[in-house]
């Protein structure tokens, strides 16, 4: 069991191993995609899982797919962000700030919980859309939405902003890229993508050493 759920992750983290795992799902491609991107938004042991490149992944894959309806492809998916967000939310309004004093998990640490409060707080109800295209930061910041206590109607609007804006632009990105001569570079693009979302996190990891060699 546990070799296989290793298996499953790996290929996960792998554009070629992502790519034949979706393709292998057929018909059930859109439930099964939903289903990983359910956990990575609204369970928190679920925010090393590879939303992005997914998604993208997902997009090739269903312009390659004769039996699988893109447009009920992407309905799905899309609720399944929306819904994901909300249970992160919940979890947050019930966990409320004791998240703080608590100690560090296995996998969860306190960390993640003060640099997801800290984007959040910087960038208001925004961070809600924008933390979508950042991995670790789309896990967390719905959840200290809850805990922040954030007004349920605006959280509510923001989640189906950016869960709509998250899913079908890389779902389109990457059916546009599934019917074009580009779609051979998928390993490259995968990667490009990769990086370009860990940036804001990278950017912020290098900020904080500079603060403390300053101090």
């Amino acid at each position: 069991m546990l070799d296989a759920v290793r298996e499953f992750l790996t290929r996960l983290h792998s554009p070629e191993g992502l790519q034949q795992l979706l393709g292998d799902a057929g018909p059930w491609v859109a439930a099964l995609v939903a289903a990983i991107v359910f956990a990575e938004t609204g369970l928190l042991i679920g925010f090393f899982l590879p939303g992005d490149s997914l998604l993208l992944t997902a997009g090739v894959v269903l312009a390659k797919s004769a039996s699988v309806n893109p447009w009920g492809a992407a309905a799905a998916i899309t609720a399944a962000a929306v819904i994901g967000d909300q249970l992160g939310f919940w979890l947050g309004r019930k966990a409320g700030h004791a998240v703080f004093s608590r100690p560090d998990g296995r996998f969860i640490k306190r960390k993640h919980f003060e640099e997801a409060h800290a984007y959040y707080v910087k960038n208001g109800p925004w961070a809600i859309v924008l933390a979508r295209f950042v991995p670790v930061l789309r896990t967390f910041v719905p959840f200290m939405a809850g805990v922040a206590e954030m007004p349920y109607r605006a959280f509510v609007l923001w989640n189906i902003l950016g869960g709509c804006l998250w899913v079908w632009l890389l779902l389109g990105i990457g059916y546009a890229l599934g019917a074009s001569p580009w779609v051979k570079h998928l390993h490259h693009i995968l990667l490009l993508v990769v990086l370009v979302s860990a940036l804001p996190l990278i950017i912020g990891l290098a900020k904080r050493f500079l603060r403390r060699k300053d101090a």
